[in-house]
């Protein structure tokens, strides 16, 4: 361990937080290792809470009409999706977990997932809320006196062998106009927004409280 990464053990799952940026590249290296181990029943479930530097990155499902800027920083990746923006004021979560020993259901996977944003969020007051064929988490808004939804939190995952991975983002308080360079997961009803730009100023270490918090209530008491 050092100054620049913590490690805890909570019910038998590791809880890592890097304090400095990684880069994509190498996060997604780390979390196909220790996928493999997981399989192998050789290391516990991890969670992995960090910032990346910036990039925009491609799921599956990305076009490439939807890429405004080709002159950006991009990758394609193999996550379920389409185009999305990770860099610095970004809470990235990475769940490496076990279906095998949770529930093989992906729709209850996901589920999951936004609830636990959604529970994490009303901690500070905000209300947020799923979408019909909307992915993600939006929050509703009135500007000069109009009602729109904003995307606040995004959700990706890829299932291997039912070991799921990666996870999560949660916009605390980045610079939201790199998302002008895409269509951000493809829709174009509403636009994004940020813990900070709705007018609440919280730490990262603020809202991994609040998610450790609201991860044990989801997965561990209601399974």
């Amino acid at each position: 361990m050092n100054l620049t990464e913590v490690i805890i053990l909570i019910n038998q799952i590791e809880w890592k937080t890097s304090n400095n940026l990684v880069e994509y590249d190498f996060a997604v290296s780390e979390m196909k290792k220790r996928v493999l181990e997981i399989k192998k029943n050789s290391e516990c479930e991890m969670i992995w809470l960090l910032e990346h530097n910036s990039i925009f990155t491609a799921g599956t499902s990305a076009k490439l009409e939807d890429l405004k800027n080709s002159n950006v920083n991009f990758l394609y990746t193999g996550r379920g999706g389409q185009w999305t923006w990770h860099g610095p004021g970004q809470r990235i979560v990475y769940f490496m977990m076990n279906l095998n020993n949770r529930r093989t259901d992906v729709r209850w996977y996901v589920n999951k997932l936004e609830q636990l944003l959604i529970d994490s969020l009303k901690e500070f007051s905000i209300t947020a809320e799923r979408r019909e064929r909307l992915p993600g988490v939006w929050v509703k808004r009135t500007i000069n006196s109009r009602e729109r939804i904003d995307k606040i939190g995004a959700i990706g995952i890829r299932i291997s062998r039912w070991i799921a991975y990666p996870g999560i983002s949660i916009n605390i308080n980045p610079d939201l106009t790199k998302y002008d360079g895409i269509v951000p997961c493809g829709v174009t009803q509403g636009g994004v927004t940020s813990i900070a730009d709705l007018g609440i100023k919280l730490s990262m270490d603020d809202f991994d409280q609040a998610l450790a918090h609201n991860f044990e209530n989801l997965f561990h008491n209601h399974i």
